[in-house]
């Protein structure tokens, strides 16, 4: 299974299950446009991580490293990643509504996912 993170305000995104992984709804998009399969909520950063963040490019080792922690100590995460693996669906979009593609908690959660999923 192949885990992407992608941007929801992209223009032509790639097929797959669509799971927005944000805590925090996305702004100026409706639900209906979403076209959401799942909301995983529950495993987005704690809102003390994100607001801690603020996507600062400066700190985005260190988020990434303490998301991680997060992720370990999550009791839901097993639970996440065994609802994954029953999906039997080649691709997973991880859709997130940050600015900055590269340094966002989608794009942490796809490489944790490739590790333990």
């Amino acid at each position: 299974m192949e885990f992407v993170p992608v941007r929801i305000y992209a223009h032509n995104q790639p097929e797959g299950y669509r799971l927005l992984v944000d805590r925090v709804w996305p702004r100026g998009i409706s639900k209906v446009n979403a076209a959401l399969d799942d909301w995983a909520k529950q495993i987005a950063p704690s809102t003390e991580l994100r607001k801690w963040f603020g996507h600062d490019p400066a700190k985005a080792a260190e988020f990434a490293a303490k998301y991680r922690q997060e992720l370990d100590a999550n009791p839901e995460t097993p639970t996440f990643i065994a609802k994954l693996r029953q999906l039997n669906v080649p691709r997973v979009l991880l859709l997130f509504g940050a600015k900055d593609e590269t340094d966002n908690n989608a794009v942490v959660l796809a490489g944790y996912l490739r590790a333990h999923a």
